[in-house]
């Protein structure tokens, strides 16, 4: 039987040179079969094992050793004293402003003929000297609860307003006004209060003791009214007002607004996103300019000391023209006070002292009470 030239068996044949047979046809693919090759002979042949990162590829181990010590600069290192001598030298100095209020008031506390926490008059300067700072101590933290009271609301809608309410040039002008309201000096603001504000504050103290007058705060036994706590209240009020407003504007100008978005993106109103958002937010700033206004009013001296009348007795009604404050009465008496009648005086300057002290430790007890007011939560 003769191969046709071009036949698979002829091609065979020709490649091979071997006749066609079952034998000689699976010889060569055997020979031609896949031989397995260990890892061992790729690692061996320069090659990288399957499932792990070529050598130049690995990043160099840079972790510091267990004992090495930070690289610190020479302006990191004066910055820290600086800092460090600044917050202790702050400390000294309060110390030091204590012990020279508790020397100078230890010869007057000793002469005293009466209690001094409880006693009502103030007699410092007489023979035998009898003096308290119960009177004055109420009459100052009644003034500036009050003062707080009244200012806190407004200032915190100012700053609500300025944040989000008002148009951006409107925003600025307003803000610019209420820094400016902060700079001016407390006597300007006792004169207004005594010579403008007082002879037309009588009608307004007038209806409520018409109509609150069920109220223990604004019942008085008679008709008069005039320069009372409830007017020192209001012109302390108008002087804090503007430190609240800025410091309360700035804490809500921080606000993420992705929180604002979001709240407005779930279908809050505005009113609702504020509730929700902004005021959390910026609760500890307004409890810290809350203080610091409280701190301005209990220390406030001009101003009180123009607009009452100087007396020394204890009266829950705000609208009778009586009370004095710790800071009036020290601003009143020092001219013509003897030596223990300035002892007395800064006796009881150790206790508005001491009373400025507890308020702002209070403050920031009541920041740190909830993780939300310290900002942790935000």
């Amino acid at each position: 039987m003769t191969t046709e030239p071009g036949s698979p068996a002829d091609a065979g044949s020709r490649g091979t040179g071997s006749p066609t047979t079952p034998e000689a046809a699976t010889a060569p693919a055997a020979e031609a079969a896949p031989t397995s090759t260990t890892s061992t002979d790729i690692t061996a042949a320069g090659a990288t094992p399957p499932g792990t990162t070529p050598p130049e590829l690995v990043p160099p181990d840079i972790t510091p050793p267990a004992d090495a010590k930070p690289k610190v600069g020479l302006a990191d290192v004066v910055f820290k004293n600086l800092t460090r001598t600044a917050g202790v030298s702050l400390l000294v100095l309060i110390a030091l402003i204590a012990i020279f209020l508790v020397l100078r008031a230890t010869d007057a506390l000793s002469a005293n003929t009466g209690n001094f926490l409880t006693t009502e008059e103030w007699r410092a300067n007489a023979d035998p000297p009898v003096f308290g700072v119960a009177a004055l101590l109420f009459g100052t933290l009644v003034s500036a609860v009050g003062a707080l009271i009244i200012a806190v609301p407004v200032a915190v809608g100012i700053a609500l307003f300025i944040t989000i309410y008002a148009p951006r040039r409107l925003a600025s002008g307003l803000g610019f006004i209420v820094d400016l309201l902060a700079a001016v000096p407390s006597v300007i603001y006792g004169l207004w209060g005594l010579i403008v504000l007082a002879p037309h504050f009588n009608g307004t103290q007038s209806w409520l003791a018409d109509y609150f007058g069920w109220i223990p705060l604004f019942n008085i036994d008679d008709s008069t009214v005039g320069r009372s706590m409830f007017l020192a209240s209001v012109v302390l009020a108008i002087m804090i007002l503007p430190i609240v407003a800025a410091i309360s504007r700035e804490v809500f100008s921080q606000v993420p607004i992705t929180h604002r978005e979001a709240a407005l993106a779930l279908g809050a109103t505005r009113w609702e996103m504020i509730r929700t958002a902004v005021i959390p937010y910026g609760k500890p700033g307004v409890i810290s300019a809350s203080m610091l206004g409280l701190g301005r009013a209990m220390g406030e001296t001009i101003a009180v000391a123009l607009v009452l009348p100087a007396s020394f007795n204890i009266s829950w009604n705000i609208l009778t023209p009586a009370g004095n404050t710790i800071a009036a009465n020290v601003a009143n008496g020092f001219g013509e006070a003897n030596d223990i009648g300035k002892g007395a005086l800064i006796a009881s300057g150790l206790v508005l002292f001491v009373v400025t002290m507890v308020v702002n430790m209070i403050a920031r007890a009541v920041i740190a009470r909830r993780a939300e007011f310290s900002g942790r939560a935000a």
